[in-house]
């Protein structure tokens, strides 16, 4: 008896959740499919009946944040994107312990970006579209707020990003900490956002 159309679409759905498990915690290269697949309870086999190559797989997974932000699971932590003040949410739950925490979970741009480099243009261009979007809600903020300006948008997204890349792969604690306190301090300056209070 054939499965029904939606059994697909979960398992695919599987497959690309342990694909980006695996990824953040091993990296691309040392990923195998065989290893996405028995993480995801299924046989190599099927792989191909779903994607063509592990470089395609690999830019799903690095989508699929857009679609499923990890701090739903973190506690006390949420960004209500409707909100005045949701920019600056981003920029405190992004730079969280949380967030430096979820190696697992943990956003592509942080965990990835050295693989995404040497990777196929279809992976960057997965990797661009999550750094746009990041980039597109401080701008949003920015331009309600009277301050429309790209390049700082841009450098507040690349201040997270960057500063949580390096608070991860230092080896002491209190500097990583130095580091995320340091960049939430700049990027919230920068964009007129102190904490605790909403953007007007």
């Amino acid at each position: 008896m054939p499965y029904p159309p939606e059994h697909r679409d979960r398992t695919r759905a599987r497959i690309v959740r342990s694909a980006q498990l695996l990824f953040n915690r091993h990296g691309f290269d040392s990923v195998k499919i065989d290893d996405i697949m028995a993480q995801a309870g299924l046989t190599r086999g099927g792989f191909y009946s779903y994607f063509e190559t592990k470089s395609e797989l690999y830019a799903e997974a690095i989508l699929l944040s857009l679609a499923e932000t990890p701090w739903g699971r973190w506690d006390g932590l949420s960004v209500d994107f409707s909100a005045d003040d949701a920019a600056r949410q981003v920029v405190n739950v992004y730079l969280s312990d949380q967030h430096f925490g979820d190696v697992d979970g943990s956003c592509p741009m942080v965990a990835l970006p050295s693989d995404v480099a040497r990777s196929e243009p279809a992976v960057r261009r997965a990797f661009e579209s999550v750094f746009n979007s990041m980039a597109g809600l401080f701008q949003k903020t920015l331009e309600e707020s009277g301050q429309a300006d790209r390049q700082r948008a841009l450098t507040i997204a690349s201040i997270c990003v960057g500063a949580m890349v390096v608070a991860r792969a230092v080896d002491s604690r209190s500097l990583s900490e130095e580091i995320r306190r340091a960049a939430m301090r700049t990027a919230l300056e920068l964009g007129g956002w102190t904490e605790g209070k909403t953007c007007s």
